[in-house]
């Protein structure tokens, strides 16, 4: 691969389930590994609806609808990933009587997915915005006379919980793959970034870890968190917990344009640390793949950059 064919920053990657999804220009494309040991392929065209590219240009707002998109778009490829894992065990009539369901209900299946996976992430959200201020109040209630202190405090808890949980699960033989899977998207990525031929050997050569990367995003969250709620008081904690509430989205969106900053400065040698507590999180959420599981995420990452060339091809035509 030529160093003139590097990327323009629009390449995204998710883990999932025996497999890995890339985002290009115009298709989602997921590639799992089945237990036959054959690679199967999801591919999903993006589909660009006006207001939503509108409010996707708009700062502070379009993090907001970027995760929520990413959000639906993830459990759907997530979902295929299992069905298609999965696969290997049913008996071949169900396979086929499967196969045989009519568009409407693919489509009912697919859009309840999608509505399944943001409210997954809203309530995920929810419970690490709302459990760490309730359990600081009942553990430093009267520690601290200024609020500063027990924002700080918050925060620490947060993340407390949040690498304990990640760490816990992790230790799971899924969440395991899962992470490798993670580690192998992570690796393709900054092959192409580094104009490297895709070979499974070349791939191995790089890191698991990568500033674009949604691991950073909930770090942000934690931090930019800390300083927003400093800015706000209240008089209860009925009103603190209402207020984190509130304040969720403006968390959000402003952690996101953090994330997009820090990225933009990476190759600033003393600024690129503003992007290490993210990549501290993905030493947690990353491990390192087998040539397998390589093997599954260029696949992906190759089919998704054949169907973004073929569209390409006819629109210049």
């Amino acid at each position: 691969m030529s160093q003139k064919e590097q990327p323009s920053g629009i390449y995204g990657g998710q883990a999932v389930i025996e497999g890995v999804m890339f985002a290009g220009r115009t298709v989602h494309v997921t590639a799992v590994r089945r237990k036959d040991n054959s690679i199967q392929y999801l591919e999903v065209p993006k589909k660009e609806i006006g207001w939503v590219q509108v409010l996707k240009k708009i700062p502070f707002i379009r993090g907001i609808v970027g995760i929520v998109e990413a959000s639906a778009k993830g459990a759907q490829h997530l979902n295929f990933s299992a069905e298609s894992f999965a696969e290997g065990e049913q008996d071949p009539q169900e396979v086929k009587k499967e196969q045989k369901e009519s568009m409407a209900g693919r489509v009912s299946m697919i859009l309840g997915v999608a509505v399944v996976g943001v409210l997954s992430f809203v309530f995920g959200k929810f419970v690490f915005t709302l459990v760490p201020p309730i359990i600081e109040q009942l553990l430093f209630a009267n520690v601290f006379h200024n609020q500063i202190g027990h924002n700080l405090i918050e925060g620490l808890i947060k993340i407390i919980l949040l690498v304990a949980y990640i760490y816990f699960i992790s230790l799971t033989p899924m969440i395991k793959r899962l992470f490798q899977y993670h580690g192998a998207e992570h690796k393709v990525i900054s092959a192409y970034e580094a104009g490297m031929d895709l070979t499974v050997a070349n791939v191995q050569k790089f890191s698991t870890l990568h500033y674009r990367c949604g691991s950073s995003f909930i770090v942000f969250t934690v931090l930019v968190g800390v300083i927003i709620y400093s800015f706000f008081t209240y008089d209860s904690f009925i009103e603190r917990i209402v207020q984190r509430i509130v304040l969720l989205p403006v968390v959000i969106g402003v952690s996101y344009e953090v994330l997009r900053f820090t990225n933009s400065l990476r190759e600033v040698p003393v600024l690129r640390y503003l992007g290490y507590p993210g990549l501290w999180l993905q030493m947690l959420t990353t491990k390192q793949p087998d040539n397998s599981q390589v093997e599954v995420s260029i696949a992906s990452f190759n089919r998704m950059r054949e169907i973004d060339q073929e569209a390409q091809a006819l629109t210049v035509k």
